[in-house]
């Protein structure tokens, strides 16, 4: 059974977990310059946080940002995602507006992957998802709990809920507030990634929780989020040395050694 996703020759689900790098910026300026720099590490994804730039809401200025990107990260996978405020993000957003971007997104024709949060309603959800399915780009669902860790049950129903609702990858990021909490996440992760047909990504965001962002091959987390210069969430590593670790773990797995 298949369990991978492909984007531009990127294969997640497979293999060592892929890097994705946020840019965070606000002008198209601002995202050329960092883009510019995330490529001397040639990471396997970029994320484009929308939330960060400061005319998102003016369809020529997204375009014109998209196609500066695209210029300067030509053959690397663009993760669109509009992070909300309720889910650790820079601004609040009507779910019309939400909606309406992700659209723009979509149909722009330079995005490859985008990113929609699981509880923005299952009928947002469902029509990001229908949009996106319709144009061939994959769907990452996500949710965010910054002040805590849930359950493992908890966990798995929600990656459940985003199976159940069309998403093609599974994203959970978590607050640890104990050593055992980071345990926690990695047990869902373990299970999750038996049950699921999809590919999982989890990460326990800030301090114990950095082993999580390291060690997904081993649990069966397909990508962690390195950073190069600002980061986007708590905890993110550089993501040169991101790459190292990964690597060096990869390559001392049994399974890669024999």
């Amino acid at each position: 059974m298949d369990k991978t996703i492909t984007v531009r020759g990127i294969t997640i689900g497979e293999g060592i977990p892929k890097v994705c790098v946020p840019i965070v910026g606000s002008t198209i300026e601002e995202l050329g310059s960092s883009a510019l720099s995330i490529r001397q590490v040639a990471p396997d994804i970029v994320e484009w946080r929308a939330d960060y730039f400061s005319d998102i809401f003016d369809e020529e200025q997204m375009k014109k940002a998209l196609h500066t990107l695209r210029e300067v990260l030509p053959d690397t996978p663009v993760l669109f995602t509009f992070r909300t405020r309720k889910e650790g993000g820079e601004r609040e957003i009507a779910m019309e507006d939400y909606i309406l971007l992700n659209h723009r997104a979509i149909t722009s024709g330079l995005v490859d992957l985008i990113d929609v949060e699981i509880f923005s309603g299952d009928d947002v959800v469902q029509k990001i998802i229908s949009k996106a399915h319709t144009h061939q780009i994959p769907v990452i669902a996500s949710n965010h709990h910054f002040h805590e860790t849930p359950d493992e049950e908890t966990i798995l129903n929600i990656f459940k809920k985003m199976d159940f609702l069309g998403a093609d990858i599974l994203k959970i990021a978590v607050m640890p507030n104990s050593r055992r909490d980071v345990l926690r996440l990695l047990s869902a992760t373990e299970t999750a990634s038996h049950f699921s047909e999809k590919p999982i990504i989890t990460m326990s965001m800030s301090g114990t929780g950095l082993i999580s962002r390291l060690c997904g091959e081993v649990f069966g987390s397909a990508l962690t989020f390195g950073a190069v210069g600002k980061a986007s969430a708590p905890g993110q590593i550089n993501a040169e040395d991101l790459k190292t670790v990964l690597n060096l773990i990869h390559e001392n797995l049994p399974e890669n050694t024999q």
